[in-house]
């Protein structure tokens, strides 16, 4: 240890932490800290880890409810859905490693959530991605999504869990910092949860997976926790190396090892590795550990305590196992091909003491580290700009004079053209469970018992926010969010039960992030309370800014419902000709925010839209009741580009092209009304319009039989007989389907 710097307020500060929690170290410990000792201070009081910004108003969210078995605080949240079943789930941010390597990033990530939902006992079944980007025209984007897409299915294609739905975005606001959010559910049997718990003193604890080398170390606190400027790029060494072949044999040998009852406790050793696994693991049973480095299972020479504890290399668990258990915890783990050894013992006095050659390098109490870590109320205040950008006069804008023009404009931009350049690149049928893959409003993936029984429910899975609405108004932008992904849940005729969040801010140091994130949490807890639908997991993800320029504001939301019999859900094209189409909810003159105002006038302001949530709760039940009962065919929410573009969808995103004659008769400006984005709309098509209006009054929900499928047309007319829009269906398709593909392909990129 004598080639290690000395340790001072100058090297603290280096390490990301602030004066006062130099000092407040100092204070806890009666003396100056270790290297190895500063760096765990560093990564466990980071942002990234601690949540020191954030606390405060993450305790305000709704966290329980009916089918909570586990809300916060775990690696995951676990939901009941009922039979002894329950699934397992949340979504977490990779966006700095992801810009800076974007496919090891991009991978990396998939393989940490993953690894946060089998820790608790779960298999994991399904993913799901949430991806922004800057301009496509910008080569460096380009090469940004090409190695994001490949990372994501480089991990998640061989680990054998399907990619069965996401959402991508490019904006000018993310030039500087991409975000990759990625999400992972899996099931489990309700009796079978495991959680991160160092219980039992004199239990050992155990290291598990692939061997500890040097990547990643201070990904969590020095890259995670700070806003990137010109140098960043430097940073490449902190992001971590994954092999997904590796995770599948983790996956297999911890689930293995679970059912012979020998496992206490688990944790996946992500963000800050080691220090923060044992940490937590130890404060939440209120013990301590004895760790001996030495006998960490090391891929590197000459590794030295610091680089030890704070590594974020890949595929690796640390469980605290019943005593005289350990060759039983070997022999399945040296079966998969991994490594496994007794690197510690639980013990009592809740302090961490880590030796090294014989040295003891770290004697620290755990919990100031794990569970008192710094709680900031840090100043907020609106942004100037805030009440200027809000401001929008519709009769200024100019009218819309090609309305047919403006769609096919719509339908070929990379925000709302199709995906499948995407998706067709991840394998989203392995394990064989997939009823709906990407494409549709929501994903589902039916239920299989883990011995191979099957049952009749399935799960609907969707990813939402639109982070222009978040920008021009946080607090209803993310009731927005909220909104969107519980209604394309209940389109597939499913019951949004619960949500995981990822919440994709700039520098939290600035009033005006703080100001944006305390709205953005304020609206995410009223939505999720009105809705019935409680946070049961989730991610901060602060300092997504470049050189003082910060991303939208970005609270991703996830949102799962549960399907009791998945032969009986709708889909979000059209089916078949002949059906009645049919629009639930009413529209009214917005276009604040929107798509087309954006492309086709320039403007990025107004408004968002209203969120009516009672509305929502209502209109969730009725698509439950509508599709259960077959009067359903097709739901397609009526979000992004208004009704000309979610008619189109309907006509074109099927596995055949069936177009529609519709009508709509509201008295508002054309554009308003076809390229407006307001709220709690769906098109629905129907055998039985009779049936489905007379459901839609028993449920207080205006609807409107609108027209007729069939043809090759997309036909949409005022009701004096004229006509606005008369598209040949398979000339929308193509515009659509190329919209990514045309420029990679234009700009020498591969398809």
């Amino acid at each position: 240890m004598s080639s290690v710097p000395g340790v001072d307020l100058s090297l603290a500060l280096e390490h990301g932490l602030t004066e006062e929690e130099w000092e407040g170290i100092v204070s806890i410990l009666g003396r100056t800290p270790s290297y190895p000792e500063l760096g765990i201070f560093s990564v466990m009081w980071a942002e990234h880890c601690s949540y020191k910004s954030s606390k405060v108003y993450l305790k305000t969210l709704p966290t329980e409810g009916p089918h909570v078995i586990e809300g916060p605080g775990e690696n995951a949240g676990v939901v009941s859905i009922g039979d002894g079943l329950a699934v397992v789930f949340k979504i977490e941010s990779h966006n700095h490693p992801s810009f800076i390597e974007p496919k090891q990033g991009a991978g990396t990530g998939v393989g940490g959530i993953l690894r946060d939902v089998f820790t608790m006992g779960a298999r994991p079944i399904a993913s799901l991605d949430s991806l922004r980007f800057g301009p496509i025209d910008d080569p460096k984007h380009r090469y940004l999504l090409q190695g994001v897409v490949d990372g994501v299915g480089g991990y998640g294609n061989p680990v054998g869990v399907a990619t069965v739905g996401g959402e991508t975005w490019f904006h000018e606001c993310y030039r500087g910092n991409i975000l990759v959010n990625a999400f992972s559910l899996g099931l489990v049997e309700e009796e079978g949860v495991f959680r991160a718990h160092a219980s039992g003193v004199g239990n050992p604890v155990i290291y598990a997976g692939s061997k500890t080398g040097r990547d990643g170390i201070h990904g969590a606190s020095l890259l995670a926790s700070a806003e990137f400027d010109e140098g960043s790029e430097a940073k490449r060494p902190t992001v971590q190396v994954g092999d997904p072949f590796t995770e599948k044999c983790l996956i297999e040998a911890c689930l293995e090892l679970m059912k012979t009852g020998t496992v206490v406790g688990i944790q996946d050793m992500g963000a800050a590795g080691l220090t923060c696994s044992s940490f937590e693991m130890a404060g939440a049973a209120g013990n301590g550990i004895d760790l001996d480095l030495d006998r960490v299972p090391q891929r590197e020479e000459g590794m030295t305590p610091y680089e030890l504890l704070l590594s974020e290399s890949q595929e690796r668990m640390l469980l605290v196992a019943q005593a005289g258990q350990e060759e039983r915890v070997f022999e399945i783990f040296h079966r998969w091909d991994l490594d496994a050894a007794v690197v510690g013992t639980v013990t009592t006095g809740g302090r961490m003491k880590v030796r090294w050659h014989g040295e003891t390098v770290v004697d620290i109490p755990v919990a100031p580290v794990a569970q008192s870590s710094p709680e900031l109320e840090r100043p907020t205040r609106e942004p100037a700009a805030l009440r200027e950008r809000q401001k929008l006069d519709l009769a200024a804008v100019v009218p819309e004079d090609d309305l047919q023009g403006a769609l096919e404009a719509l339908l070929d931009t990379p925000n709302l053209g199709s995906k499948s350049w995407v998706w067709r690149q991840y394998d989203q049928l392995v394990q064989g469970g997939t009823v709906a893959g990407p494409g549709g409003d929501a994903a589902m993936v039916r239920i299989t018992r883990e011995d191979g029984t099957p049952t009749q429910k399935a799960v609907a899975l969707a990813v939402d926010c639109n982070p222009r609405w978040c920008w021009l108004d946080p607090y209803t932008g993310t009731q927005a969010a909220v909104a969107e992904a519980a209604r394309n849940v209940a389109c597939t005729g499913a019951t949004p039960l619960a949500l995981t969040n990822c919440l994709n801010f700039g520098n939290p140091e600035k009033p005006e992030i703080m100001w944006e994130f305390a709205e953005a949490t304020r609206g995410l807890g009223d939505a999720a309370r009105a809705l019935g639908t409680p946070v049961v997991s989730g991610n901060v993800s602060f300092y997504n800014e470049t050189s003082g320029r910060a991303i939208f504001p970005t609270p991703t939301i996830a949102m799962v419902g549960l399907l009791e019999d998945w032969e009986r859900h709708a889909v979000s094209h059209f089916t078949s000709p002949g059906l009645a189409v049919l629009l639930l909810g009413e529209t009214r003159e917005e276009v604040g925010g929107s798509e087309w105002l954006a492309l086709r006038r320039g403007l990025e302001a107004g408004h968002p839209p209203v969120v009516d949530l009672e509305h929502e709760r209502r209109l969730h039940a009725l698509l439950a009741e509508g599709v259960a009962a077959g009067f359903i065919v097709t739901a397609h929410d009526v979000s992004d580009g208004g009704l000309a573009v979610a008619l189109a969808e309907c006509a074109i995103a099927g596995p055949e092209r069936i177009g529609v004659d519709a009508v709509f008769a509201d008295p508002l400006r054309p554009d308003a009304l076809l390229f407006g984005e307001s709220t709690g709309r769906i098109i629905t098509a129907s055998h039985d319009a009779g049936a489905l209006l007379a459901l839609a009054r028993r449920h207080g929900i205006a609807a409107y039989e609108v027209g007729r499928t069939g043809g090759a047309r997309l036909v949409i007319r005022p009701p004096d007989g004229g006509v606005w829009i008369d598209a040949d269906v398979a000339e929308l398709h193509a515009a659509w389907a190329g919209a990514l593909p045309r420029r990679l392909a234009t700009s020498g990129e591969r398809r």
